[in-house]
């Protein structure tokens, strides 16, 4: 796609992070470049103090800057995408962007379930996931306190907000078809069919070195991606309890495990018998090159997370020729996608045995020829590389009027 010099977007996110090259790797900073890269005058914005390490294209300015519309205005832009996750901590910003009259895209980072009002069911699912109730004796209190508030405070309080908030945006952009369908039901109660009609899934942009053009040839490898200290999202103790069954199962396969490795984590390692043990590599931290070398050799991206909002990690992975595995829940509303395109399986149940048997029927495709590991990787290249997802929006104001 080639456009008009004179188109100019920003991204912006309204909390200070660090802009160096990480930040231009995902969310909005990725959606930057890949305004760039197809012809768009693009840079990223965030309030706080330049650091050493920002790119030059990041623009850094005090907070109250956000909230002006005359500072908007003096940057004579078509657009702006806003990672903002629709809260009514931010609805200023995104009101002052829609008062400069520039064309305004919402960005929400999330499987869609933000209000009981998107779903009942879904919603209190996935507060029990986050109470922890499997990991923490007061986990059910905590789940109760969570779905007390959810009801009063979030109902009276924070779906107003966030309500005005979602008003502002010319478009209101889902990261998934799921996560879409949830904020359609949700927006029809907070402004009716008008505002349900502004909904559009774009999803979260993968760079372009995930990418498989069928070499080098793939091996029986299962890789998995995930901040391990995290027990309560990517589960590592589910995860080393599927492999200890896939392992003793299946005699072929490799396992790499990538991310940091928790003590639980190496001694788990240190006690599988050493047949075993010889098919599994803790990886540690991998540099964006050596992950992107790792999924074109892998055939399985496993994702043994509890919830994930998109599940970056899986796209990068799908782009790069692999399959993918994970739980079947309301709160992996992403990976219902992901496997639709013959390129991967959700288990029946979410637990070890129904993990494992996903694994091991995602593992059988293989083998039988049932999954185009090139066809996987153009699919959802086409689908989620950062220069695709950047023209899918540059289409916007032409289909979203």
């Amino acid at each position: 796609m080639s456009l008009p010099s004179h188109m100019r977007w920003f991204t912006c996110t309204p909390v200070e992070f660090g802009g160096g090259p990480d930040f231009f790797a995902r969310d909005s900073g990725l959606m930057c470049r890949g305004l760039q890269s197809v012809g768009c005058d693009a840079r990223a914005v965030m309030p706080g103090t330049r650091r050493p390490e920002d790119e030059a294209d990041l623009i850094r300015t005090e907070f109250p800057n956000l909230e002006s519309p005359a500072w908007w205005r003096s940057h004579e832009l078509d657009g702006v995408v806003l990672y903002a996750w629709g809260s009514p901590r931010f609805r200023k910003v995104a009101a002052a962007i829609r008062q400069a009259g520039v064309y305004l895209v919402l960005n929400q980072d999330n499987g869609g379930l933000i209000s009981p009002l998107a779903g009942l069911r879904g919603w209190l699912h996935e507060q029990w996931i986050l109470s922890g109730v499997r990991y923490q004796p007061v986990g059910a209190f905590t789940f109760l306190k969570r779905v007390l508030k959810g009801i009063t405070v979030g109902m009276l309080v924070t779906d107003p907000g966030r309500a005005a908030h979602l008003k502002q945006g010319d478009v209101i952009a889902c990261v998934s078809p799921e996560a879409a369908r949830h904020y359609k039901r949700l927006c029809r109660i907070y402004g009716g069919p008008a505002l349900a009609r502004r909904v559009r899934v774009i999803p979260h942009p993968v760079e372009p070195l995930f990418h498989y053009d069928g070499s080098p040839r793939k091996v029986r490898q299962i890789v998995c991606v995930g901040r391990w200290p995290d027990r309560l999202q990517k589960r590592p103790e589910l995860m080393m309890a599927v492999f200890d069954h896939l392992l003793a199962e299946d005699s072929l396969v490799n396992v790499q495990i990538i991310g940091f490795p928790t003590p639980r984590l190496m001694a788990w390692l240190t006690g599988l018998p050493p047949g075993m043990r010889s098919r599994v590599r803790l990886r540690g931290p991998l540099d964006r090159s050596e992950l992107s070398a790792v999924l074109r050799e892998s055939m399985v991206f496993y994702s043994p997370s509890a919830f994930e909002s998109f599940g970056i990690a899986a796209g990068e992975a799908l782009c790069s020729g692999c399959s993918v595995v994970s739980g079947r829940s309301p709160s992996m509303s992403s990976f219902g996608w992901f496997v639709s395109e013959a390129s991967g399986t959700q288990a029946d149940t979410d637990d070890v045995r129904g993990h494992a048997a996903a694994l091991m029927t995602e593992l059988g495709h293989w083998d039988s020829g049932g999954r185009d590991t090139v066809g996987i990787s153009k699919t959802w290249a086409t689908a989620l590389h950062a220069g695709n997802v950047a023209a899918k929006v540059l289409e916007l104001p032409d289909t979203v009027p």
